[in-house]
């Protein structure tokens, strides 16, 4: 077997939020949870499990390798949704996507507030 990304843990405020951020936004799909975590699953079978650590923790940094077509549903919910959004990760360009590597991109903090961003074309 080759190796593969198969799950993370992902901090939230609060796990539930967190995973219907996900879920109504970026269209993943509710799966059965269990103990600390409420899960969901991206099309290419990853699970994002979230859980409510007992302390503070820094903002990371997600990444989604999404369709043209899911991008332009996705925005449109971000934009429907008033959800603040930026072009750049150094947030300098505020209410609108990018269109770097060949594709488009957009930059939004999640209900933790770790950075999420939503690409249409790889980096490489």
């Amino acid at each position: 077997m080759s190796i593969s990304f198969n799950h993370t843990i992902v901090a939230a405020k609060d796990s539930e939020a967190s995973a219907r951020f996900f879920i109504e936004l970026a269209e993943a799909h509710p799966i059965e949870s269990w103990g600390p975590f409420t899960n969901v699953q991206l099309d290419d079978g990853v699970m994002l499990q979230f859980a409510e650590p007992p302390i503070d923790f820094p903002p990371q940094h997600y990444a989604f390798l999404i369709d043209d077509a899911h991008f332009e549903r996705i925005y449109v919910r971000i934009q429907d949704r008033g959800i603040e959004h930026w072009a750049d990760p150094q947030r300098t360009r505020p209410g609108e996507p990018n269109t770097e590597h060949g594709g488009r991109g957009v930059y939004l903090l999640d209900p933790a507030g770790h950075f999420i961003e939503f690409i249409t074309r790889p980096y490489l």
